[in-house]
């Protein structure tokens, strides 16, 4: 009998999903849309009927105090949002993850972890929504304009800090010290300008068993993570392949890109959010005080909250779009990079069992939810260059 190499095993097992792929990323589907449909739809009840309301019952308890309103109001959207979500990230999170063997979490660890995002996001999100209508209140017409630019640094400040003072309080971060492997790397990141030293063990291992890769950070903070399950369970060649990809990240600048534009889609987002508060918040019930007028004013938060996510859905499948031309760019930047083809397949079919990726997805779902192109798209493009490569050599 013909022995097989472990890459067209891994592409045979490829070739026949499983059934219990399909059934996970459905059901993980289902759940985000779920929880989607309950957001946008409570946004809606509380900007139209609950918020003018519940605002005049903050005013009876608490006066007119713009700020102590903003904080509490905001509180109260926040913890009644994630009330009405929690069922679904829960079953998608916890309960979906142990169902496929994908999780190592307990549910305590399970809700230590939901806790540490609520104690690090919750002061995050209330820094930037008092910084936000304090533009609001103070920067006059243009006040938009400035939010945008206050975004911009906001934006550059989490990326200098995500990955040396946000992500080590959830995941343990060490330096890559494989010399072997280290000198592999340093050889692939040789003329880009991407410091091979920032490379980092992220240990995934605790909570999942899926497997993963990411450039994080801005300037000196730019590090290449790399999990341990990765790290564990693929070649050298394979996490080269892996590297290479992230690398590419860097050699193509999608990082700052991807500020800039998130900038500009704010700046959109905000505007859009002054012109239409402005012509309906009197409308709907919100009064507003002599110093503040209807559309300004805290009680109407979750009007402004529905305008930002609709504007958010609606631009949803263009920022997809981009995303996935950024890795084609990366797939192809490693594939060029390294010339290794069959690591590059063998790498992406082991992420795609290990992390239960449905090669072939829905095209509907890949447009409007999935930042990253299908497995089988991905191979298919190590395939043509391959086939490219082929006929130049003849």
């Amino acid at each position: 009998m013909a022995s097989h190499s472990p890459e067209l095993a891994s592409a045979v097992q490829l070739e026949q999903t499983p059934v219990e792929v399909k059934r996970y990323q459905r059901q993980k589907l289902i759940a985000s849309i779920g929880s989607l449909v309950v957001s946008l739809a409570a946004l809606i009840v509380l900007a139209l009927w609950v918020g003018p309301r519940l605002d005049q019952l903050v005013r009876h308890w608490l006066g007119d105090n713009p700020w102590l309103r903003l904080v509490v109001l905001a509180g109260s959207y926040a913890a009644g949002l994630e009330l009405l979500t929690l069922p679904f990230d829960f079953w998608s999170g916890f309960v979906l993850e142990h169902r496929y063997q994908l999780s190592n979490l307990t549910l305590r660890g399970w809700v230590w972890r939901r806790i540490k995002g609520y104690l690090v996001g919750g002061p995050i999100g209330l820094v930037l929504l008092v910084g936000l209508y304090t533009l609001f209140w103070f920067a006059g017409d243009l006040w938009w304009v400035w939010a945008a630019a206050g975004w911009l640094a906001v934006s550059l400040l989490l990326g200098q800090l995500l990955p040396v003072a946000i992500l080590p309080l959830f995941y343990k971060v060490t330096r890559l010290d494989d010399s072997p492997l280290l000198e592999r790397l340093r050889h692939v990141a040789e003329g880009t300008g991407l410091n091979v030293e920032g490379v980092y063990r992220l240990q995934l291992s605790t909570e999942t068993r899926k497997a993963n890769a990411a450039l994080a950070g801005l300037g000196r903070t730019r590090r290449v993570l790399l999990s341990d399950t990765l790290l564990d369970q693929f070649t050298p060649e394979e996490i080269e392949v892996v590297f290479a990809h992230e690398v590419g990240h860097h050699v193509h600048r999608h990082l700052p890109k991807v500020v800039a534009y998130s900038v500009v889609l704010a700046g959109m987002g905000l505007w859009l959010v002054n012109l239409l508060l402005q012509q309906s918040a009197g409308a709907l019930g919100y009064v507003g005080t002599e110093q503040i007028p209807a559309y300004k004013d805290p009680a109407a938060l979750p009007l402004l909250l529905l305008v930002l996510s609709l504007f958010g859905l609606l631009l949803m499948p263009a920022k997809n779009a981009v995303s996935r031309f950024f890795e084609r760019q990366c797939d192809r930047y490693a594939l060029e990079r390294t010339g290794m083809p069959g690591a590059y397949r063998s790498a992406f079919v082991k992420l795609a069992r290990m992390n239960k990726a449905d090669p072939d997805p829905n095209p509907l779902e890949v447009w409007f939810f999935d930042d990253h192109p299908p497995i089988r798209e991905r191979l298919a493009m190590a395939d043509a260059l391959g086939s490219v490569e082929r006929d130049a050599v003849r």
